[in-house]
């Protein structure tokens, strides 16, 4: 069986995939039949570990090379003993009720459209789409959900929703951004044994942060280490109300190694933001003077957590910009920082989408449409490296393509996992690591204990502190 990998490390655009099938034809002498017949056959091995009690299929087989896939699970299927139901896209409208079509079965299998798709399913595709998704059986999709752009991850109509994707050869970066991720289901690479050579003057557009990147980025910790080597993270913040945010930042960076975390709090705030964790040095700081011993001592600075806007506020975030300390900026800081731009190249800024957009001053529908050209614009705004949130999360660096975070799910979609998203990515940066390695490194790590905490207690409910002990276990490779 062809190799598989649950992620390969490189993404890229959909010509490029057309290139390396053209260049392993020439140089390697694996023509299009032999890749489908791989492909057919990796897939339908997928099929078989993925649901080991399934006895019937159908396969929807469009008229493309991603149809000639779907018919070569149909023979092997068939060969196996499935029951099976094979229906060509050009017939669909001529054999009946879809539900009927589709029948009692155990797997649809996708094979309508690959990656060559870019306009919106109509006629009796699009309503064969809508069928598979309201249908009880899950669905596998070869290569790309039908009806999903390979490049942008748009879905201009209908849309295929997989349980699982199967995609050839390479990711596509579609596949990991704006509507990929809710139609993708868990997706397998498949290289189909195609020699590396192949790729020759393909440039990935995107790499993928791989399972446990923070615990190799970190390595071991030294036998002699003591806090005064593993860094001081300073969380400015808190302020009345949001005294929370503070809390859940300084306590996510102690579960991540930092060796000290103090907090800058506003007034009022400080015995709320310690009490029930006395590892955390909470100091009020009324204003700016107060700060300066505090930046005197640390490492880096997370800006922003329950910050506010105000007067305080600002003066916070003037001082902390100009410091000539790291920074990792979330929240109000990034609110505060559209209304008066500022450049740096050390640093690290956590918008979502809103935030995104008040940066720079463009509606969110318009910035998610293109995730990739945001993320490009964002970097060039601010200098640094910028992780914009969301499913999925992409973090692009300066002089390099982005990255995208391979984890995480919708139950994190709730109050304070910002939060700690930046205690995370700012104690990684405290024990030594690079922007970029501590952003993609917490980025992951943060969303893989989102994806272990709704593995063992589910989605809904599950609020930010659920989260320190996976975070404690992912930073030591656990």
């Amino acid at each position: 069986m062809p190799h598989m990998t649950a992620l390969s490390q490189a993404a890229y655009r959909a010509a490029d995939i057309r290139a390396v099938e053209a260049r392993a034809a020439e140089r390697y002498g694996l023509a299009g039949t032999d890749l489908m017949e791989r492909a057919g056959d990796a897939a339908f091995a997928l099929l078989r570990a993925r649901w080991p009690d399934a006895r019937s299929v159908t396969v929807l087989a469009g008229p493309g090379n991603n149809g000639g896939d779907g018919r070569v699970v149909a023979r092997l299927a068939a060969m196996a003993g499935f029951s099976v139901t094979l229906v060509a896209a050009d017939s669909i409208a001529a054999r009946g009720p879809l539900p009927q079509v589709l029948g009692d079965v155990d797997v649809i299998v996708d094979a309508l459209f690959g990656i060559g798709l870019n306009r919106a399913p109509d006629g009796a595709t699009a309503s064969c789409i809508e069928a598979m998704n309201a249908h009880r059986a899950p669905v596998l999709a070869l290569d790309i959900p039908s009806g999903l752009h390979a490049d942008d991850g748009t879905a201009p109509g209908a849309v295929v929703c997989a349980d699982a994707t199967i995609t050839f050869l390479a990711a596509k970066r579609g596949l990991f951004t704006a509507d990929g991720p809710r139609c993708c289901g868990r997706v397998i690479v498949a290289d189909l044994g195609v020699p590396a050579g192949a790729f020759d003057g393909c440039t990935p557009v995107a790499t993928l942060v791989e399972t446990g990147f923070a615990a190799r980025a970190l390595g071991p910790r030294a036998t002699d280490a003591h806090k005064g080597r593993c860094g001081h993270v300073l969380v400015i913040g808190g302020r009345s109300g949001m005294s929370g945010a503070a809390r859940l930042a300084g306590e996510a960076a102690l579960r991540c190694g930092a060796g000290l975390v103090s907090i800058a709090a506003a007034p009022g705030s400080a015995a709320a933001i310690g009490a029930g964790r006395p590892e955390l040095m909470v100091h009020e700081c009324a204003n700016a003077d107060a700060l300066v011993p505090l930046l005197e001592r640390a490492s880096v600075i997370a800006l922003g957590p329950g910050l506010g806007t105000d007067a305080w506020a600002q003066a916070m975030t003037g001082i902390a910009f100009r410091a000539g300390v790291p920074v990792v900026v979330d929240a109000d800081a990034l609110n505060l920082l559209a209304a008066s731009p500022f450049r740096r190249t050390d640093w690290i800024l956590t918008p979502h989408p809103g935030e995104a957009a008040r940066l720079l001053g463009r509606p969110v529908p318009e910035l998610m449409a293109d995730r990739f050209g945001t993320v490009e614009a964002l970097v060039e705004r601010t200098g640094g490296v910028v992780v914009l949130k969301g499913a999925a999360t992409i973090v692009g660096v300066p002089d390099s393509t982005p990255y995208i975070i391979t984890a995480g799910n919708p139950g994190m979609a709730s109050g304070g996992m910002g939060d700690l998203l930046t205690g995370v990515i700012a104690a990684l940066r405290a024990q030594g690591l690079d922007a970029a390695t501590a952003a993609c490194a917490g980025a992951q790590v943060h969303a893989e204990a989102g994806d272990a905490a709704a593995e063992r207690f589910g989605a809904r409910g599950m609020v930010a502190s659920d989260l320190f002990r996976a975070l404690q276990r992912g930073v030591n490779g656990r």
